[in-house]
């Protein structure tokens, strides 16, 4: 996937420059530098305690980092006093996990909660609480109470409310966590469609790789107060660097059938496997007739696929290669790793006992 049209040269709506922030001998921030353009969504994502909470309170300005800069619509907000802060809140929408609705308000209500805070007119509040009610597919809720809602539907009020004000940056704290599976998708489709319908800054924060997969343009990680790897998130998924994203990632990662590779052993042999991760027109091509043709090599298919990460075409194939002949394996191995993003020689299978 490519960065969406526009954003790569827009401007930036969100600006962190190594900000760190300790409480007593804890780091919950070490160093963090971070970018979020206009129109793009990125995914934060970290296991429990990585500083996720941290980094978004100081985005608010509920926190003041110890060092480094924050800036939020072009503005650098750790010198605000409270006044100063209050308009620039307004600027940030919040969705969370737990929807934080209030519980004797309708959704109406509720929605307009921010445009009362403001000052609206009560005739503006309507006018954008029907319009937003209408985004979310929510119209015919509009004097509901929470209560009477599922939890799908409180996480479109919740969405409804933070667009209330008309944000320029939208964060999104766990908003899928307390969601079965198919609410979340469609929450997700929800977000997605928002942003690209309003042109919205969406800010993701989660611990769920699948959430970054289904949403996000670009990824970061964050472990130990420290981002430990960006990219584009087809790149990452596709080949992630740190041990971290790898862990984060092993749902998501291709391996040999357990049964399979219990069989095999380092070194070369009858039947050497060699992992191949290839990306993009390399997943399209018919990689193992043209390896054939090329170097006379034959090739056998033992495991894996093709699957898409957004946009953009990602495979991982685990091949057997005859290496009885050490002039045309090693012509097949160079001619894999010309074609392929990497080819890996993981060793030999042996034959069962």
């Amino acid at each position: 996937m490519t960065t969406p049209e526009g954003v790569a040269n827009a401007e930036l709506v969100v600006s962190l420059n190594r900000v760190s922030k300790r409480f007593g001998a804890t780091a919950a921030l070490d160093g963090v530098s971070l970018s979020v353009r206009r129109g793009e969504v990125l995914g934060l994502i970290g296991r429990s305690g990585a500083g996720k909470s941290t980094l978004i309170r100081c985005l608010n300005g509920l926190e003041r980092p110890d060092q480094g800069s924050v800036e939020v619509d072009g503005r650098e907000i750790t010198k605000l006093n409270e006044r100063e802060l209050q308009p620039l809140r307004r600027r940030i929408g919040m969705i969370f996990q737990h929807f934080n609705l209030l519980s004797a308000k309708t959704v109406v209500d509720n929605v307009a909660l921010p445009l009362k805070i403001e000052g609206a007119t009560r005739a503006a509040q309507r006018l954008r609480v029907d319009e937003l009610l209408d985004l979310v597919g929510l119209a015919d809720k509009a004097n509901a109470y929470p209560a009477q809602l599922s939890g799908g539907q409180k996480q479109r009020v919740g969405i409804a409310r933070a667009l209330a004000a008309r944000p320029a940056l939208l964060l999104s704290d766990e908003a899928t966590s307390a969601l079965d599976p198919e609410t979340t998708d469609v929450i997700l489709q929800l977000l997605r469609n928002i942003n690209k319908r309003l042109g919205l800054t969406i800010l993701i924060i989660t611990h769920e790789m699948g959430v970054v997969r289904a949403i996000a343009d670009r990824v970061a990680v964050l472990d130990n107060g420290r981002i430990v790897e960006e990219g584009p998130v087809w790149r990452v998924f596709a080949a992630p660097r740190h041990a971290t994203t790898l862990s984060l990632l092993r749902a998501y990662q291709p391996a040999l059938p357990a049964a399979l590779a219990a069989r095999v052993r380092p070194g070369v042999g009858r039947s050497t496997v060699v992992k191949l991760l290839v990306v993009g027109e390399q997943a399209r091509a018919p990689l193992l007739a043209e390896l054939a043709l090329a170097t006379g090599a034959r090739a056998t298919l033992l495991h894996g696929g093709v699957d898409y990460v957004q946009d953009t075409a990602i495979g991982a194939l685990f091949v057997g290669l005859d290496a009885s002949n050490a002039s045309t394996f090693a012509g097949a191995i160079e001619f894999l790793r010309q074609r392929a993003s990497e080819a890996e020689v993981l060793g030999h299978v042996v034959d069962d006992d």
